[in-house]
């Protein structure tokens, strides 16, 4: 699974490119093993489309292998858990939505407690995190005063959009009749909040939002480039001549649009992973939140702008080639924070990123786990209990891999004003703590 597998992610990085001065485009960089016949079509699909406009974009060999309506990825329903390809936090413990959720009440007291919220999930997965959250806000309805309260998740895969149905409304839920209508899926959990489904970020509704990603972005597809004798140049997937039953990474010989547009001047970098999709969301997120207050949090394996090649595979909890059987394995890449935090702006606060284990202990999670583990009696239980915490917060694990990453409106962080005339204050106001990015007193 992603998480602990964290640690051996360098163990899985693409080689050293042949650089175009010593070789053409069509010299070997990387290959993988040719594709059963029996497998999927995504193998042939892909072939077809290179014979047609030549090689293609990591970017788009990414986004057919895991988002393609037929053969793609995420087409499929059992990607997660354990029988799947990877796990993810809130399949690991329920103290993590349990910790998202307090941090959600805590940004919207923050905001002055508007009447209206809106939480909003990327890529909810199988909506294991969405019911931890409702279930702790149900559980803080005098806290919540009467608020309205409503769920929108932005999914694109069919499968998966049921598995969450099946798990937040039971059979309540109903699709639309028209494959364009923005909302594709509606229902009602068993406490009557309304759930929504959306294929696309901007078809959920305008209003004061708090928005949850976690482990979104590190699926979105990634323009790749290496530095060359004669400037940047872009790293594309292409059919292996010796081996036409399989792909192979080449190095564009002249500059891409992506390549001329993508990477910053100063970059010191000699391979860089450039995700323009994130980017373009972040840029959604961070105007929703300066237009309509609210708060973003991005949980992701990422980095701070420093990490060069970290394009891999998951299948069956191992680590896969990533040209290999195409459509049939996860496939991932490390989120730059510095990319995203570029992108968003000045319009918006940027916290972060901090490390998991920072976020969660600064969200209580050591006091919650003693409270658990103080009314568990069951042996096996608390060895499952301990073992989650480990996996979560251990440095070698998930602890310091996984990064989170804020998005809050500028007046969230506005100090106090200073007192005047007889009321004036010797010492200045301290600065508005922002949960899990500083260490919270009620927890």
């Amino acid at each position: 699974m992603r998480a602990l597998r964290a640690a051996k992610t360098h163990l899985f990085t693409l080689p050293r490119f042949v650089s175009p001065a010593t070789a053409g485009p069509n010299r070997l960089a990387c290959t993988a093993p040719p594709e059963k016949k029996n497998g999927p079509s995504m193998l042939r699909h892909l072939t077809s489309k290179i014979k047609a406009t030549g090689p293609i974009s990591v970017a788009e060999y990414m986004r057919e292998a895991l988002t393609n309506p037929v053969t793609g990825y995420y087409v499929r329903n059992d990607m997660l858990g354990a029988d799947g390809d990877f796990i993810t936090s809130p399949e690991i413990s329920q103290i993590f939505g349990e910790l998202l959720a307090v941090w959600i009440i805590s940004e919207w007291m923050g905001a002055g407690r508007p009447k209206d919220l809106q939480l909003v999930e990327l890529g909810p997965g199988k909506g294991s995190l969405a019911s931890d959250v409702l279930r702790v806000l149900g559980q803080l309805q005098s806290v919540l005063n009467g608020a309205s309260v409503s769920l929108h998740l932005v999914e694109v895969s069919p499968a998966l959009s049921r598995l969450q149905a099946q798990s937040l409304t039971g059979t309540s839920s109903h699709e639309a009749a028209g494959e364009d209508e923005p909302v594709y899926r509606h229902g009602r959990t068993a406490g009557g909040l309304q759930v929504f489904w959306y294929r696309r970020l901007e078809d959920v509704p305008r209003g004061f939002s708090i928005f949850l990603a976690h482990e979104f972005f590190d699926a979105l597809p990634i323009h790749k480039f290496q530095r060359t004798k004669r400037g940047w140049r872009e790293v594309m997937v292409d059919i292996d001549p010796d081996k036409p039953g399989q792909l192979r990474f080449v190095v564009a010989p002249s500059p891409t649009l992506a390549s001329t547009t993508l990477v910053q001047a100063d970059e010191r970098r000699d391979h860089v992973e450039v995700c323009a999709d994130g980017g373009l969301i972040i840029q959604q997120l961070a105007r929703r939140v300066a237009e309509e207050g609210g708060a973003a949090l991005i949980g992701d394996y990422g980095h701070d702008g420093s990490k060069t090649d970290t394009f891999r595979g998951f299948k069956g909890h191992q680590l896969h080639q990533v040209l290999a059987a195409p459509g049939s394995a996860d496939l991932t890449a490390d989120v730059d924070f510095s990319y995203l935090r570029r992108m968003a702006g000045e319009g918006v606060a940027c916290l972060g990123p901090v490390s998991q284990r920072t976020f969660l202990k600064n969200m209580g999670i050591d006091t919650r786990m003693q409270v658990l583990l103080r009314n568990c009696s069951d042996p096996s239980t608390r060895r499952q209990l301990i073992s989650s915490y480990d996996v979560l917060t251990h440095p070698t694990k998930m602890g310091e891999r996984f990064l989170f990453f804020g998005l809050l409106h500028l007046s969230r962080l506005a100090k106090p004003k200073m007192a005047t005339g007889l009321k004036l204050e010797k010492k200045s106001p301290a600065q508005l703590s922002v949960a899990g990015f500083t260490e919270m007193g009620f927890c």
